[in-house]
């Protein structure tokens, strides 16, 4: 397959024929958007691809587009069509690992000429690396369980981006995963023999961000008798996870990008600049791009922890994983806490298939366990979920005032989760602790929830 890139459906058309005729198969698509999920798949034997789209001229999309190609499939020929007044933007693509470029209007055969040999050498690099002998190394799902459809393409995007050294940022609700994802990169790249440090920034007040991050010497403040590594220091040649890095307030943020562009910080007190390898991996609950918009988070900083985006599913969107998890979780908690394992009726299972999950995978992990400490009969049935299938079953009916808003209409997924929170605080008497731990969510999360959704203790 021959994909082709460009905003302009004459050119697309013009392409697309131009190659049929030679008896290859273009796909043609109109934005990076629409090309990133054939990278992903690694069908492409090559791209021809524009610098501009509408939304920019200044070539940022397109070397961005070419950039994340280059991760996903490091041995894919690209070959950018431009104007002649964007040579230098074509120059700057080669440098980034185009493999040529031709100027608009092109000479076709040419372009051909070119294609042709692109193919020719790609297909030899191949066979001299022995891509496709079946002998690559196993891949490590760094205790990920799960083998829906959601589950099995993100991890296959995970095994190509992990060998790169590219940032990634990792979006998700809480309780998802982040964290395991971040691991299988480490455990899956050139550095998984070294360390892989995880920091969740939202726990770093502003006042202590520069000695967590970037370390001290002694004497460097009241309280510092000794030297202290930073987390950077710490995870030189490793892999570094910036958990909850929505969460930064402006001024960390410009130190976190002054850090994350040259690899080099100053410990507080040292008047040395220290330097570190390290990879970047970055995860959030937040949108990031609406508060890029409100101008709460850097655009610069965005752009430079997001060259490779993976999204976690929640766990209501592969309910098919619930009873390997329920399996999974039954099998940890009885060597946990030293206790026979429980079985679990189908009714209980088929129950837990059908809650809506507002605190993800590790709500469910909670409710297996407390389910395991109160059962005292070696079988968990459906009883022990009483709560949350009562918070379920509310939400499911509609609040009062989002049934009329609705004039009918089903319940929301939004609708749900607000309710599945209030009936929560309601059986905990609003204690925001006990609140937390039955949604299996932390209260820094209910915080946000509560305040997303207009409720109060």
């Amino acid at each position: 397959m021959i994909l082709i890139i460009d905003d302009d459906p004459a050119i697309r058309t013009s392409l697309t024929y131009l190659l049929r005729r030679q008896g290859l198969e273009p796909v043609a698509v109109g934005s990076p958007e629409e090309a990133l999920p054939y990278f992903r798949s690694g069908k492409p034997r090559l791209a021809l691809m524009d610098m501009n789209f509408t939304r920019s001229t200044s070539g940022d999309e397109g070397l961005h587009l070419l950039r994340q190609a280059r991760i996903f499939m490091p041995g894919l020929p690209v070959i950018l069509i431009t104007a002649w007044g964007s040579i230098d933007l074509a120059v700057e693509g080669m440098r980034a690992g185009a493999f040529d470029f031709v100027t608009k209007p092109w000479d076709s055969r040419l372009l051909l000429q070119r294609i042709e040999t692109a193919l020719r050498l790609s297909e030899a690099a191949d066979a001299a690396s022995g891509v496709g002998d079946g002998e690559s190394p196993k891949f490590d799902r760094a205790g990920i369980i799960g083998r829906s459809p959601a589950i099995e393409e993100l991890l296959a995007t995970v095994e190509r981006v992990a060998p790169s050294d590219a940032p990634v940022l990792i979006l998700g609700e809480n309780g998802t995963g982040k964290e395991l994802i971040a691991r299988a990169i480490h455990l899956n790249s050139q550095r998984a023999g070294a360390p892989f440090v995880e920091v969740n920034l939202g726990g770093i007040p502003a006042s202590l961000f520069e000695s967590e991050m970037f370390g001290h010497v002694k004497g460097a403040f009241t309280g510092a008798v000794t030297s202290r590594k930073g987390r950077f220091e710490t995870a030189d040649g490793g892999t570094i996870f910036l958990d909850e890095i929505g969460d930064l307030d402006p001024a960390s943020q410009v130190k976190m990008l002054r850090v994350l562009q040259q690899h080099t910080f100053q410990p507080l007190g040292d008047s040395r600049t220290r330097s570190a390898d390290f990879r970047v991996v970055s995860a959030t609950n937040a949108d990031l791009t609406a508060r890029v918009a409100d101008r709460t988070f850097r655009e610069d900083l965005y752009y430079r922890i997001n060259l490779i985006t993976l999204r976690l599913p929640p766990l209501r969107e592969r309910r098919e994983d619930i009873p390997l998890l329920v399996s999974h979780f039954l099998r940890q908690g009885s060597h946990t806490h030293n206790i026979p394992m429980p079985e679990i009726s189908a009714e209980a299972m088929t129950l837990l298939t059908r809650l809506p999950y507002p605190g993800n995978i590790r709500q469910l992990k909670n409710m297996v366990e407390r389910a395991m400490l109160v059962s005292g009969t070696g079988i968990i049935g459906a009883d022990l979920f009483r709560q949350e299938a009562e918070a379920a079953r509310s939400g499911d009916a509609a609040p009062s005032g989002a049934a009329e808003a609705t004039a009918g209409a089903p319940a929301t997924l939004a609708d749900v989760e607000r309710e599945a929170i209030r009936r929560a605080l309601e059986l905990h008497d609003g204690n925001l602790t006990t609140t937390a731990l039955s949604l299996g969510i932390t209260r820094q999360a209910l915080y946000r929830k509560l305040e997303k959704f207009n409720l109060n203790r």
